[in-house]
Order: C-alpha cells, then structure tokens, then sequence
C-alpha cells in the first residue's frame, strides 16, 4: 500500500516551467536535468517494486527534519520486522570505489551516494527513537539505470546494481510480512513529519513582465499557434489538444509561477499570448475554479 505518491519537486516544475518562457543561465540548466534525471530514475524505481509481492506501506520523498538537521527519504518501506531506506541513483557509464572516495573511470570524483545513504540513515534512526520505535534498518543503494557499471564493487555493502536488481526482489518477496496497526501508527507518524517545501529549492529569479508570452504543446514542448474552433494543433508535432485542456494547462502554469497573483480572464489571455480565445477562458475558469468578486474585480481560486 503507497502512503505517500511520488510526485515532480516544486524546483522541477518551476524549472521546467521556466525554460521554454526565459534564457536560464547553465547552471539553472545544469540544475534541471539534475533533477529531471533524478525523477526519471526514481520513477524507474517505482515501476521496479511494483513486484513486490509482500505487506508493506511505501512512503515516497520524504523530506523530513531530527534535531534541526534536515534530510530526504527517496523510498522508504515498512515491512513487518523491518524498514527498508532506498537511495536511487541513476547515473550511467563506469564508476569504481577509490577508498571512500567515488570516482568515473577517468578519474573524476563526485559526490559519494554511499555517505549520502549512511547519513540519512543515521538520521532517520535518531527521528525514529524520538517517536518511540524501534524496528530494524535497512538500507540499500539503487542504481537503477542498466547504463551504470560499479568496477571492483565491495563484496559486503547495501549496493543493489542494476543487474542484481531482480535477484534483490526475487529474495524479499520470498519473506513474508503481515502488518498491524503499530506499522500503520508509525506511516502516519513519518507523514505527519513531512515538510512539504524545501528550503533548498533554488530557481531564477523572474517576473511576468521579462518571461515569454504564449501557450505552449504538452507533447514536444513547442508554442502553439494554430487554432480551430474546439482544439490547437502544434504545428511543430502536429499534435492536437482541446481548448478547455490547454486552457487549463495554461492556467496551472501561471499559478505555478505566480502563486501570489489573481487568476482572472484578462491575465490568462495575456498568458497565453491571445492564442486562447477569452470566451473560452472565462468558460473555463468559472467551470473549474472557483468566482470571486464582481465586474472588473471578479477572479477565480
């Protein structure tokens, strides 16, 4: 049972949200496919334990705070006699163990996931004896993408490759697990804990003023110009999309980005560079949201 979904960080949806309407600087770009390589990994992950066959509760991303130290919790899963703490990383190409330092075969050293997984882990057992549980750690180290080779991997470490990812499950879902309500108590507890926005969220800054205007295709990324009477078609992908649809869409951008800001008719149809039509704006926004104010004060929440 899945306690928490895993969903897109705010910082990835302004990120991607940003890209097509303003020049980022490289390392906003650097930033965003960090973070976009990261979910893709971590989605990949998701669809991998879809075969895990035992009672368990699964809680995705999160982000959690013990004796003023903040740290994050890519996957954590409560089973009968255990929990079990994945870190996924999806790098690709060859890496090997220099000591404790963590090296690309050139010779490049990067960060070590191996000190990332041993914090949170210490972490998380000093949140858990603060809550009053005491259940059995046990952490693991994803390498999701079957891109990524480990040379000299230790015998005797919490590293699941990509080709012993199988084997891993294979074995787990031979332990069998049944749950009770202290394993529900202590899921409740976690999610209770959560911190929802992170201070670590780093974004350009920006205005509506400097950021390009127009309405942008869900599939290729693209602005949209053509229009008929009840869909736009991408004359990049040649895809088509309803008029309400991407009215909506529109809408989520600009809240997105101006969270402090009112919607109203006026300032979506500026959004979208008058591509959307304002009739169906207003007919959109006053069947999905909700109208407030009168005349030339009237917006939607």
């Amino acid at each position: 049972m899945i306690l928490k979904e895993r969903t897109k960080s705010e910082e990835l949806l302004i990120l991607q949200a940003l890209k097509p309407r303003m020049e980022l600087e490289e390392r906003d770009l650097k930033n965003l496919y960090t973070l976009e390589k990261g979910y893709e990994g971590e989605v990949q992950f998701d669809h991998w334990f879809t075969n895990y066959r035992a009672e368990c509760l699964i809680i995705n991303d999160l982000f959690l705070e013990v004796n003023g130290t903040l740290f994050q919790i890519d996957s954590l899963v409560i089973t009968q006699d255990r929990l079990h703490l994945f870190e996924v990383k999806n790098l690709e190409g060859d890496y090997y163990l220099d000591g404790d330092k963590f090296k690309t075969i050139a010779g490049n050293e990067t960060k070590n996931p191996l000190h990332q997984l041993s914090r949170t882990e210490s972490l998380l057992k000093q949140l858990l004896k603060n809550l009053g549980f005491y259940i059995p750690l046990e952490p693991h180290l994803v390498f999701i993408n079957p891109e990524f080779a480990l040379l000299q991997a230790p015998l005797r470490s919490p590293i699941i490759l990509p080709n012993q990812l199988n084997r891993f499950m294979d074995r787990t879902n031979r332990t069998s697990s049944k749950l009770t309500s202290k394993h529900t108590k202590l899921g409740e507890a976690l999610l209770s804990l959560h911190i929802t926005k992170s201070p670590y969220t780093r974004v350009p800054g920006y205005d509506f003023e400097i950021l390009r205007k127009g309405v942008i295709c869900g599939s290729c990324g693209e602005y949209m110009e053509s229009f008929e009477r009840k869909r736009i078609i991408c004359s990049h992908c040649d895809s088509r999309e309803p008029v309400d649809s991407m009215v909506l869409r529109t809408v989520k951008s600009f809240q997105l980005l101006f969270p402090d800001q009112k919607v109203t008719t006026s300032t979506i149809y500026e959004w979208a560079y008058g591509t959307l039509p304002k009739k169906a704006i207003r007919r959109v926004l006053q069947k999905n949201l909700l109208v407030k104010g009168e005349w030339i004060s009237t917006h939607y929440e």
